[in-house]
Order: C-alpha cells, then structure tokens, then sequence
C-alpha cells in the first residue's frame, strides 16, 4: 500500500499544480498551504493548553461535526479547539468560524508533512470526520498515542475497506480509538470484517436541524413575502432543478403557491439566467422592499446562510443536487415538519431512503413526476401527513452530539 499510496499522493500532488495554472479552486488549494507549519507554529505559541483538533474535508463533513465542535465549545470554554479542512470550498467559507480558535487547511498526506504538521499543532485530542482517512496523519496520531475518533462515519458495501483486496485499507480503521458511526448498515459493515471498535451514534446533523428548527429565528421579508399563501421553499438547487421548478411552477394548478428559491450558486451570471427561465412575478432577496415582496411569487435568495431558517415558511421543500453530485440536506426541512421532494440521486444519503421509504419524502426524475408529487402535495391534510413523517426521522435520530461528547468527556478525565 505504501508504494502505490505515496505514488498517488505525488502524482495528486502534480496534478494540482497543473490545474492551479487555470483553476481558481486548485490554486486556492495551493496557496492556502504556503508557510503552513510556521503560521500553525504561531498559533499554538499564542494558544497553549489542552486543544481539540477536527478535521473535515469540506462543507458537508463540517455540518456533520460542527455539533460536537459547539457542543465541546460550550462544556469545555478553556479548550483550544482547530479545524482544518482539506477543500477550499470548506476552507474559504468557515474560515472565520466563531467556535473554533484557528482554521486551517491540512497538509498534503505524506510521512514528513504528517509529523512537521502535529509536531507544530500539539493536539491533545484530535477528530475526523465521516469519510476522511489520510494514512501518513492517521498513522502519526497513533503513533505519539493521541486519542483518535472518528465521528459521523458512513460506511457503504462498494468501499475498498470491505473488498477481498481491501486489506491494505482495512489497517487504518485500527488506527482510531473509536469510531461513531450514523446508521446500522455502517455497524453491520463493521462487523462483517470482524471490527468491533465502533459505537452505533446517530447522526449528529439530526441534533443542530433540531435546535435550528426550535430556535424560531425569523425573516421578516420573507414572511412579508409568503403571506397566507403555501410556499415551495427549494434550496441548494442547480440548473437542472430548476428546470423542472419553472415548467411545474406556471401551472394554474398551483396558481395559490409562492416559491423561494436559494440557488446553490449565487453569482450575478447564474442568477441571471434564472431570472430568465422565470415567467411568474420574481424579486431577488437584496432588492426585495413590501411592495414587490406582495406582489411576487417568487423569491430568489442570493445570500448565503439564511437557508435553514427559510424552510420555516414552507408548506414543503424541493432540495436541489439529485440531478448532479448527490442532493442537498433534507434533514432542515424535515426538521420543520414538511414534506420533502428531490431529485434521482439521494440512495447514498440514509436520511433521504428513509424519508421516501415513511412516506415523508419524495423522488422525481423529470417534470411530469414533479407536477405529479405537487398535485399530491396540494391537497393539505395529505401535505400534513407527508410532513408528520418526516419529521418523525429527526425526533427518532436524535442524541448522537451527546454521546460523542460525553465519550470525549471521559477522555478527558483519563
């Protein structure tokens, strides 16, 4: 494994300089790790004490941890508490999380950027999250005995950990000291290879869409905006999504509906052109006064960070991303207590196959099966019951953040 794994290693290491010429984003990769060591070096000079490190690739494994990393914030305030993130898209937007005393991109995986890396940070604890398993770091954590958890892991039959040649793969899962896993498939997929080190958690994203849900934050235009009228509340969507949302949206079968929709891309070019496939009455959020608001019947969203407060004002929610990569969060939305509707890509996420298999979730693969859903989510007492059940997987999938915590509280005391 060694060979091939530092062979990969190297050639990813090439290939980003390659693409850094051109891509933005590889580019950011790169220059976000220039002097690393020395800007941590200073940090952990001017933050000594016990420190908590959670790494995360992106932004999806940074909303499965952020609960432990708020919840550990708040039992533990003298903690020094590191993320890293491992993509620039989770780098670029958390970078200034309030909840934690230092952000910062993690190195390359390899043997020497593995020990100048804990060598500047000093962790006392450190924590990945769901999918990440970088060897070198992995491996340089066991090492100086550092306690290593693994938090909000998913496990799939189709990973190399579970293959006859996985077996390379399989050496790292020893490396943690313990593993929290969401659902039972990953813990049966545990065992059918003889690991027992795991604990059966939950999902902690479950937790914060539950204390988002209950926190009653409001938007006062978008109440102006939704009125007594039923609202489609459709987040994270991307081209293909909204495609479907404007053929379904004319229709005078839902003449009574309003729409918000919060792109997963905001800048002026796709907003632009989604304004175009519009035919209703639309106004984007930024320029939104009463007036329009009352008037429209669509509402762009063109900020970020305002989504999960926006599902409050939905009678449903449609999510985006099942026409491309895999969708979005449904478990905000279903926190609310309203159906939900996505695209064909959703079998990876357990959430999502639970919520279509209770009733409180719904998959379409074009617009005929969109208007379809949407005639049945017309009629309120069946919306009421769609909604019931989605939020039944929230109140049944509960309380992993506390174990979690809990554990490491025990660490702590050791």
């Amino acid at each position: 494994m060694n060979i091939l794994y530092k062979s990969a290693v190297q050639l990813y290491r090439l290939g980003i300089r390659v693409a850094a010429l051109r891509s933005p984003k590889a580019r950011a990769w790169q220059d976000g790790r220039v002097d690393l060591f020395e800007k941590i070096k200073t940090f952990r000079a001017a933050h000594p004490g016990y420190l908590v490190w959670f790494h995360c690739a992106s932004l999806g494994e940074f909303e499965q941890g952020r609960p432990v990393i708020e919840g550990l914030r708040r039992d533990r305030p003298d903690a020094v508490i590191v993320v890293t993130f491992y993509s620039p898209s989770g780098y670029e937007i958390r970078k200034n999380y309030g909840a934690a005393d230092g952000v910062f991109y993690l190195p390359l995986d390899t043997e020497k950027n593995a020990e100048q890396f804990l060598s500047a940070l000093l962790p006392d604890l450190v924590v990945f999250v769901k999918y990440e398993f970088w060897y070198y770091h992995l491996k340089a954590v066991k090492n100086r005995h550092i306690p290593l958890l693994l938090i909000s892991a998913l496990f799939r039959k189709k990973q190399l950990f579970f293959k006859a040649y996985g077996g390379a793969y399989r050496k790292m899962l020893p490396l943690f000291d313990r593993i929290f896993v969401q659902d039972k498939t990953s813990a049966d997929l545990l065992q059918s290879i003889d690991y027992q080190n795991f604990t059966l958690a939950g999902d902690t994203r479950t937790d914060r869409t539950a204390d988002i849900a209950a926190s009653n934050k409001r938007i006062e235009k978008s109440e102006v905006f939704a009125g007594k009228s039923p609202v489609l509340v459709c987040g994270s969507t991307w081209s293909p999504d909204e495609d479907l949302l404007t053929a379904v949206m004319t229709d005078p079968a839902f003449a009574d509906w309003k729409f918000i929709i919060a792109p997963h891309e905001i800048h002026a070019a796709h907003l632009n052109r989604l304004e175009a496939k519009i035919s209703l009455p639309c106004v984007r959020f930024s320029a939104a006064d009463t007036k329009y608001l009352q008037k429209a019947r669509v509402l762009i969203i063109d900020n970020i960070g305002m989504l999960s407060a926006l599902y409050r004002y939905g009678a449903a929610a449609y999510i985006g991303g099942g026409f491309g990569v895999g969708i979005h969060n449904t478990l905000e939305p279903a926190a609310y207590g309203i159906p939900v509707i996505f695209g064909k890509k959703y079998k990876k996420f357990a959430e999502a196959v639970n919520l279509v298999q209770t009733g409180g979730g719904f998959t379409v693969q074009n617009a005929e099966e969109l208007r379809a859903v949407f005639l049945k989510l017309n009629n309120a007492d069946f919306r009421a019951k769609a909604g019931a059940k989605a939020r039944v997987y929230i109140d049944e999938n509960r309380g992993a953040t506390a174990v979690i915590l809990k554990y490491i509280d025990k660490l702590k005391e050791s």
